[in-house]
Formats: C-alpha cells, sequence, structure tokens
C-alpha cells in the first residue's frame, strides 16, 4: 500500500474526484474543485490524500476548512474518510489519520477537526471527543472529534 498527497499527483484528481464522489455522494465537481484548490498550492487547506494499492483506491481522506456543521472556529476539519470495505481491519484508517496529521504538522497546523457518528473509533488513534455540533442540514447533533500534535 502507499499513501499519497495529491497534491503531488495531479495525475489523480479526476480519479480522485470520481472516487471520493462514489463514497459520499457530494457532488463529483465539488471534490473536484476542492482538489484544484489544493493543486494550486496557494493555500495548506484543502488537502486530499489516497491510499493506493498498485492502481486501485483503496481508502482516502481530506482536510478541509469546515465539514458542514456550525461550527465554523473549530478549523481545519478531516473529512471524507473510507477505505474499501474489503480493505477494512488492516489499520489503512488509522495510517491515513496519522499521515494527515504528519502533514498538517508540515503546514505549521497542529489541531485537527472531525465530525463523525462513530463512538469509539477515533480515539484509538489518539483523537478525542470535544464536543456535539449541529450539521448544516441535520436535525440530529453530530460528534466533534479533536486531535492535537507537536509542531516542531
Amino acid at each position: 500500500m502507499e499513501l499519497i498527497k495529491i497534491r503531488e499527483h495531479s495525475k489523480m484528481a479526476d480519479k480522485a474526484a470520481a472516487w471520493f464522489h462514489s463514497k459520499w455522494k457530494v457532488p463529483k465537481e465539488a471534490y473536484l474543485e476542492s482538489i484544484k484548490e489544493c493543486l494550486s498550492g496557494k493555500n495548506s487547506i484543502p488537502q486530499w490524500y489516497l491510499a493506493l494499492e498498485k492502481e486501485r483506491i483503496i481508502g482516502g481522506i481530506g482536510v478541509i476548512e469546515n465539514d458542514f456543521h456550525n461550527r465554523k472556529d473549530l478549523t481545519p476539519n478531516v473529512c471524507a474518510l473510507y477505505v474499501e470495505e474489503d480493505c477494512r481491519c488492516q489499520g489503512i484508517a488509522g495510517k491515513l489519520l496519522q499521515f494527515v496529521c504528519g502533514d498538517m504538522v508540515r503546514f505549521g497546523i497542529s489541531t485537527l477537526y472531525l465530525i463523525t457518528d462513530h463512538t469509539s473509533f477515533y480515539e484509538q488513534y489518539d483523537w478525542e471527543f470535544l464536543c456535539m455540533v449541529q450539521g448544516d442540514e441535520d436535525v440530529e447533533m453530530t460528534r466533534m472529534y479533536c486531535h492535537v500534535q507537536q509542531v516542531h
């Protein structure tokens, strides 16, 4: 398995956008726009990452300003973490999370946030429950997690 930063692999942009769209049903164009902003290199956020097994995308994750919730002050947000079902329980999600956190530190970003319905998954990877937040179009509240690490 290889973990890649899409900003270093521009040829993967369209394939990545289609893959994320197939998993999360957010329009492919929205992913492509965010990935193109990542490729421009103008800002540290957004960033997009893939886990590849040969040519196959087996996992992916992004970092964006806000993952569609009301706490705009809790930024940036890890988003769209997904691992293909036949590749789960192999530590790929944890490796993606570590990869992203390490990359963000290189940008001087030590604190990341994410929203999830999972209640025990992220704790395995040193994320801590922070608070409940309101999703932009959700009636129910969603769990917000935080990850802090030292910037060297």
